[in-house]
């Protein structure tokens, strides 16, 4: 149904990158690999990859600059950065081209596999394999099957970036929907609103970590969306009557 696009000038990466997510299962019936800007240049408008994984440094050239070029050629594509840097200079120019993720290698499999099911289902407007689709929503504790596609899309979202600034506006300015309106909605089919959905959401993420991770609980807070410590303990407290070091030493 779709095809990919692997852009790495290191075999063992291309090679890598084919096989750490079961593409077949998420729809991608071709996958392409290129070691160069000229080799994709030469064959993308027979490949017409649906998305493409494209490295920061391709050889002296960058990712960026060869993203720029297939927007200009008029190649419609939804890019996801790969780099071993870990530069914001890199960062800001991937997501000026429009790029929709910029992840670091060694690529981490649960990033990519949350990435590529996202753009499936909102910019593909796909469907997810069997086996995840009946996976529960840990909020709304209900199969993702039994949503809106709509409110399936939002649930994504917030899956892929409750750790960034993600509110209901950020989403409606998405599909040019008015936020009120579609807040309207989520709660008519949740029963909640999306600001509580979005907090809970960050409150279940933040307790994985504190009771399975050894990270510092201002990590923790920061990960989880909250720039404030104060108001992520607040949060916390507020939702699971336990300070995030009580949870801690409970689990010891």
């Amino acid at each position: 149904m779709y095809t990919l696009l692997i852009v790495d000038d290191e075999p063992g990466v291309l090679e890598g990158i084919s096989r750490i997510l079961d593409w077949k299962a998420l729809g991608f019936e071709r996958v392409r690999m290129a070691r160069s800007c000229a080799e994709v240049i030469s064959h993308v408008v027979d490949w017409n990859p649906d998305v493409c994984l494209v490295d920061v440094r391709i050889g002296d050239e960058y990712g960026y600059e060869l993203i720029r070029h297939l927007n200009s050629m008029g190649i419609v594509s939804h890019y996801v950065m790969m780099s071993g840097y870990d530069e914001f200079e890199y960062a800001c120019e991937a997501m000026r081209c429009g790029a929709l993720d910029y992840l670091l290698k060694p690529v981490d499999k649960g990033k990519l596999q949350k990435r590529i099911e996202q753009i499936i289902v909102e910019k593909l407007h796909g469907k997810l394999p069997e086996r995840e689709r009946e996976n529960k929503d840990p909020v709304l504790q209900c199969s993702y099957e039994e949503l809106s596609p709509l409110i399936r899309k939002i649930v994504m979202i917030t899956a892929m970036e409750y750790g960034q600034h993600v509110s209901l506006k950020s989403i409606a300015d998405r599909f040019r929907m008015n936020a009120t309106y579609l807040g309207q909605i989520f709660i008519k089919e949740t029963g909640m609103k999306f600001s509580e959905y979005l907090m809970a959401y960050r409150m279940q993420a933040a307790k994985k970590r504190i009771l399975y991770t050894d990270e510092k609980i201002s990590v923790i807070a920061a990960e989880a969306g909250y720039s404030n410590l104060n108001y992520f303990y607040q949060h916390f407290h507020g939702y699971y009557q336990l300070t995030p070091s009580e949870m801690r030493l409970g689990n010891e």
